[in-house]
């Protein structure tokens, strides 16, 4: 266990010790966290430290597009019925982030880590992880991410001969394909809302044949794994065919998802699903996601969207019409500067809902939505759109930065 014989060399104490001195002058300064300026003076006084703060734990990466920090959270949780756990729980998921979020936990047994996709290789490379959790695939901030299947292709050349226990997604093609170069991989069926990065066959090209909830290549043969965990409604079933509840105050089928995969992740650990899955229901919200806050005398459930997959799902969990819904969306670096992901979210999703619309590119919003023929007010801010909002919950679904903009307004 850590924390027993100090890996740590007097260059790496001392990169550590600079790395959070920096990290708290960004916090005094009202400048965030502080977590990744601090991993990057860290990197720089060792570029070695990543792989040296890993060394004494037991590694969980989780990457995905969608629900890598709800994931890694609920992780956590349960194993920390098997030890104390070190995450980087505020999503800080790139390696000055996670260098960052490591420093911090000397006592730990487990690190669980939020990887963002572009980084896993390196970071499976430098961490030498027991586990890997692959939730999906799909586009997101189209200006930078590499198409869908070079992500897939990166994974799968990064993992190919992994030691470690890959838990990846049957129902996602192009997880099966990153996660088919791993020699040990338990499959889950955590299942796949959004199909749109998935009709071609990501081995051979062909068109991928979908009948049911099954999968396959009429060309070449690549098809869905025989899964040994699934998600068949509010139950995780095991390997052995045991069902067990899932317990979470997080709404929606996507998180009972993320609760499968984590379960199964746990098991790895010798936590058992009952005791994984209770453990997951302290979480209430994530990073301010699902929170439900006061604001103008109105109750207002803060939602993250980020991609087209992400606002599928998440129109999946907003209370029925008349329910009022407000949208922003920003285009910030931290976004992806290119909106025009907004064209393949399917907004008449929201018809019979009042809408109101803000945030920086509010007016490629508004365009997006009257093509939709959905009824809606553009606003100049929250306070304006909260005023305008008709009696009941207010349903408030953000991207990133529009997200944090919006959590800073309410105080949250």
């Amino acid at each position: 266990m850590a924390g027993n014989s100090d890996p740590l060399t007097p260059r790496a104490k001392l990169a550590v010790t600079a790395g959070k001195a920096v990290a708290a002058a960004s916090r005094a300064a009202g400048r965030g966290s502080g977590s990744v300026i601090g991993g990057k003076v860290a990197l720089r006084l060792d570029p070695d430290l990543l792989a040296r703060l890993a060394q004494n734990l037991d590694v969980i990466l989780v990457s995905a597009t969608n629900g890598k920090t709800t994931t890694t959270r609920l992780i956590a949780e349960a194993l920390r019925a098997a030890g104390p756990v070190v995450s980087n729980a505020l999503g800080a998921n790139m390696p000055a982030g996670i260098t960052s979020a490591l420093a911090g936990g000397s006592e730990a047994k487990f690190g669980v880590i939020e990887v963002d996709e572009k980084y896993l290789a390196g970071v499976a490379r430098d961490t030498d992880p027991k586990c890997i959790a692959l939730l999906n695939l799909s586009r997101d901030q189209l200006d930078r991410a590499a198409e869908t299947r070079m992500l897939a292709e990166n994974w799968r050349e990064g993992l190919a001969g992994s030691k470690a226990v890959v838990i990846a997604n049957c129902d996602d093609p192009l997880v099966v394909w990153a996660a088919s170069s791993s020699p040990n991989v338990v499959w889950v069926a955590a299942g796949q809302m959004w199909k749109d990065d998935a009709w071609s066959c990501p081995s051979c090209g062909g068109v991928m044949q979908r009948p049911g909830d099954d999968w396959y290549c009429g060309e070449c043969g690549f098809r869905r794994p025989t899964p040994t965990w699934a998600l068949s409604g509010d139950h995780v079933l095991d390997p052995h065919g045991s069902a067990w509840p899932i317990h979470l105050q997080l709404p929606g089928r996507a998180n009972k998802a993320n609760a499968a995969s984590s379960a199964a992740v746990a098991a790895v650990f010798g936590v058992p699903p009952q005791v994984a899955l209770e453990r997951m229901y302290q979480v209430q919200a994530v990073a301010g996601r699902y929170d439900v806050v006061q604001f103008q005398n109105r109750d207002l459930r803060l939602l993250l969207a980020k991609n087209p997959a992400g606002w599928l799902e998440t129109f999946s969990l907003i209370d029925p019409p008349p329910a009022p819904v407000i949208l922003s969306v920003n285009a910030r670096g931290a976004d992806g500067t290119d909106t025009s992901w907004l064209w393949d979210v399917d907004y008449t999703r929201l018809t019979g809902h009042p809408i109101f619309v803000l945030g920086d590119r509010k007016l490629d919003l508004a365009v997006r939505l009257e093509v939709a023929g959905q009824h809606f007010q553009v606003c100049e801010n929250l306070d304006q759109a909260v005023q305008l909002c008709p009696p009941g919950r207010i349903e408030v679904i953000a991207n990133y930065t529009a997200f944090q903009d919006l959590r800073r307004r309410v105080g949250n």
